[in-house]
């Protein structure tokens, strides 16, 4: 693949307008948030909010503006790709605005010193703010798939990955990309739902005729004089070259596994550059692991006696997993099965293996909590990819191309993969979409990453629960 990959712009319009449109939404929401605090004032006043009233109210509310705005994005409202595809979308928000809702009824009677008479505006507050809000939305998310202005781009060579490309594109709306064309001597045209170029010699025509912004090469311009002198000659048309590999990342969130190779790690992974990352990481990783242990012990006499008195059996489960660089620890979590049950092969939705409890404490993530002692430890992480058995990781390497890879960082209680809103069974087509997650955390890992991964973690268990 070129060295185009290095180039961090070369994404830039696609990334921008991403951005854009997302600030968009944001400045909306706020917009009519603080538009329902105007009406709310004349609705309940029954004249024009004057200097006083207004600056009561203000402070206040812009707190709370803050606090909806944060679980707004943890819970995804301003990821346009994954909420305009998401099934149940008017419940995901009406969902979310019961939370807010509960949050700012909670900070306006239990915060001292709030001083807002009667609290009854609140509530009406809710309502006004609730209607626009939907009101909003929808009007924003009909614009966007309708009449926003979208960047074209083309593809120049056929494979797997660009097969899943163009799929990914083509139901994501929101991403606000036009496939112009794909160019491939050999592509299957039943195949492909998009105008397809056969020959170079009309490369050029297609860019100019399609505006195209930026070309996606899934072939490399080494391989062709021809290709490369015709790229070349595009300079002048401000076009942005961009890799496949990186343009996919860019789009799924994920590395492509079929496409790299040695060289592919080489480039990518500066693992010198972590220093400083895994050193702030192994200090936030102490601090919270400490302060969930003091706010959580006291519950564990209880947990402890709610599984013993629904199953035999030992409190805790032990089993050996693999940490960084493929050294075994042992992981430690509450108990959610039968004592009896086969702990060793993999767990499938409706397990009739896990009790009740197990299941309550799986959705919840609770059965995850002892495994703060294996943080102090250092075994783990809160952040990275989920650690797996010996055994299977042995066959896993046999079967899928630098699946030990992902053991270059230590594992964590949660992933980039656990928070990506896809089901994983134990299939092999599975896994493999799993490695291509985990891989995308090795490599782009940082301190902003990690407390994404954290935030969209908590949500996800208040929205849809664990496993």
């Amino acid at each position: 693949m070129p060295k185009l990959e290095k180039n961090s712009n070369q994404y830039y319009n696609i990334g921008m307008n991403a951005k854009l449109k997302k600030v968009t939404l944001l400045s909306g929401d706020v917009v009519i948030f603080y538009l329902s605090l105007y009406f709310t004032l004349l609705v309940r006043y029954l004249k024009l909010p004057d200097e006083r009233l207004w600056n009561d109210h203000i402070i206040p509310f812009s707190m709370i503006m803050l606090g909806w705005a944060i679980l707004f994005y943890i819970a995804n409202l301003y990821d346009l790709k994954s909420t305009l595809n998401r099934p149940g979308l008017m419940q995901l928000q009406g969902k979310i605005l019961f939370i807010a809702g509960v949050i700012a009824i909670a900070f306006f009677y239990l915060t001292p010193g709030i001083l807002i008479a009667p609290k009854r505006n609140l509530f009406i507050f809710l309502i006004i703010f609730s209607i626009l809000f939907f009101a909003w939305r929808q009007l924003y998310y009909w614009l966007l798939k309708s009449y926003l202005p979208k960047t074209s781009i083309g593809i120049i060579g056929y494979n797997g990955q660009v097969a899943e490309l163009i799929t990914e594109i083509e139901s994501s709306p929101s991403l606000g990309i036009r496939l112009a064309f794909l160019m491939d001597t050999e592509v299957i045209a039943e195949n492909i739902r998009i105008p397809i170029i056969r020959t170079i010699d009309k490369l050029k025509e297609a860019i100019s005729e399609n505006k195209i912004n930026t070309l996606v090469l899934a072939t490399n311009p080494h391989s062709s004089p021809e290709l490369r002198s015709l790229l070349f000659d595009c300079l002048p048309m401000k076009i942005n070259f961009v890799g496949l590999l990186k343009f996919y990342e860019t789009i799924t969130g994920k590395v492509a596994v079929e496409a790299v190779n040695q060289m592919w790690f080489l480039e990518n992974l500066n693992e010198g550059d972590k220093y400083y990352f895994d050193k702030l990481k192994r200090i936030y990783d102490i601090i919270l692991s400490i302060i969930i242990l003091l706010a959580t012990i006291i519950f564990w006499p209880v947990i402890a006696f709610i599984i013993k008195r629904e199953s035999s059996g030992p409190v805790f489960f032990c089993q050996v997993r693999l940490g960084k660089n493929g050294i075994p620890f042992s992981m430690i979590k509450f108990r959610t099965m039968t004592e009896n049950g086969n702990t060793y092969s993999p767990t499938e939705m409706g397990d009739a293996r896990i009790t009740k409890t197990g299941a309550f404490m799986r959705k919840t993530r609770i059965d995850e909590i002892p495994q703060i002692l294996n943080i102090l430890r250092g075994d783990m992480s809160f952040v990275g990819p989920r650690p797996e058995r010996p055994e299977l990781v042995e066959n896993l390497e046999k079967n899928i191309p630098f699946y030990r890879e992902r053991m270059l960082v230590k594992p964590g209680i949660t992933g980039w993969d656990q928070v990506s809103g896809e089901y994983h069974s134990p299939s092999h087509e599975d896994t493999l979409k799993k490695l291509q997650y985990d891989l995308f955390y090795v490599k782009n890992r940082s301190i902003y990453l990690d407390i994404v991964i954290l935030l969209k973690t908590v949500m996800t268990v208040v929205s849809r629960g664990g496993r």
